[in-house]
């Protein structure tokens, strides 16, 4: 990564070096801006390094960004994010396999094709299962890839276009003149800047709370485990049990899906150790999805930090006031959507509006009327 010296000032200043963050980085970086990223720890150390690695949003107003972009980002970044096409989701319950078959349906009236699987074509393409799996679907769209790769590569491709990414200096307060976010403070010193991009996961809400914006925001544990390598599946990204992940290159499963455990935030970040109640409860869903994996001994888990939304959907926003800093929070599906959250974030900062579809519905000021007590009413307290 970059060198530890603080520039004295950038065009833009973007905390926050997870996937989203360096993804809006690398996106300005393009655009001949001078781009630095600061982060707390390092790079991808949350849930940006620590997912399924899926790239199937089909709800997202990003989608269709997001399909379009991630066949070229090895290209384009310029280092391997080991993304692969196609997807699929099984089922072992028959109203779950009706509800995707319905998903299936609507993704292929929208252009995407997918294709309905029985038990039989199932097992087929997903060997590990048997025959307690009713079924599924084949998304012949989307795919996975590797999050610690791609990461890096977003963080690589942001230096090779002259940006810079300071590790292990997290900023504290935010500075204003006129108006307008003027320069970011750390206890390394001050950087000045044009414009400013807010990606910090949970630490979002304290440190624009004082510039007069309402971001919402309750923190969870993401945790995953990876099993020993398992016979290499035709395609690795499958979803199904309530669990999302992959298979990785080596064989390994590496999977998640909560539930989620909801914890609390202090300005050094809250705390992303796996629990072992919840990865005993992760080992035994991965083996009801794969009975023939079953006896695979668990290897490794962690866990990263997700920031949720209210209502589950991500904020990507340029307030009026201040007007020179743009906000975001993926609500826990940053990996996949991050070429197009990236593009649009660059469209926020260098335009002032998303330049390929209608991010409106993704603004901050939905959550004007929220209720103060929105966590403990949704039991999200920590």
């Amino acid at each position: 990564m970059s060198d530890a010296g603080l520039p004295n000032g950038a065009d833009v200043v973007v905390i926050g070096a997870g996937v989203t963050g360096l993804s809006a980085a690398w996106w300005l970086a393009r655009s001949g801006l001078a781009v630095v990223v600061l982060d707390k720890g390092i790079v991808g150390w949350e849930a940006s390094g620590r997912n399924g690695g899926g790239a199937s949003h089909y709800q997202s107003p990003l989608f269709a960004e997001e399909q379009r972009l991630w066949p070229q980002m090895d290209d384009l970044l310029g280092y391997p994010t080991e993304y692969v096409r196609e997807r699929i989701i099984i089922q072992r319950d028959p109203a779950l396999l009706d509800h995707y078959r319905a998903v299936g349906r609507m993704c292929t009236a929208m252009g995407y094709p997918v294709d309905d699987l029985d038990s039989r074509q199932a097992q087929e393409l997903v060997p590990l299962t048997d025959e307690t799996c009713l079924g599924g679907i084949h998304l012949r769209f989307g795919g996975h890839a590797n999050p610690q790769r791609t990461v890096q590569a977003y963080a690589w491709a942001l230096q090779d276009l002259g940006g810079r990414v300071i590790q292990h200096c997290q900023v504290s307060t935010i500075e204003t003149k006129g108006g307008r976010a003027s320069a970011v403070v750390t206890p390394r010193g001050t950087i000045a800047c044009d414009a400013l991009v807010v990606a910090a996961g949970p630490q979002t809400e304290a440190l624009v709370a004082p510039l007069g914006i309402k971001f919402p925001l309750a923190a969870a544990r993401a945790e995953m485990i990876v099993t020993e390598p398992a016979p290499l599946m035709k395609i690795g990204g499958v979803d199904g049990n309530g669990l999302y992940g992959r298979q990785t290159l080596r064989g390994n499963l590496a999977f998640g899906g909560g539930p989620h455990e909801w914890i609390g935030t202090t300005p050094e970040g809250p705390p992303g150790r796996p629990t072992s109640p919840l990865t005993r409860n992760l080992a035994r869903r991965v083996a009801e999805m794969f009975p023939r994996a079953a006896k695979l001994n668990v290897i490794r888990s962690w866990a990263g930090v997700i920031e949720n939304t209210p209502d589950g959907r991500p904020i990507i926003d340029r307030p009026a006031d201040p007007g020179n800093v743009t906000v975001a929070t993926m609500s826990g599906v940053g990996f996949g959507l991050s070429p197009a959250s990236g593009h649009a974030i660059r469209d926020l900062v260098v335009d002032g509006a998303c330049s390929f579809t209608d991010i409106a519905k993704l603004g901050v000021a939905r959550f004007a009327e929220l209720e103060p007590d929105w966590r403990e009413r949704r039991g999200w307290a920590a």
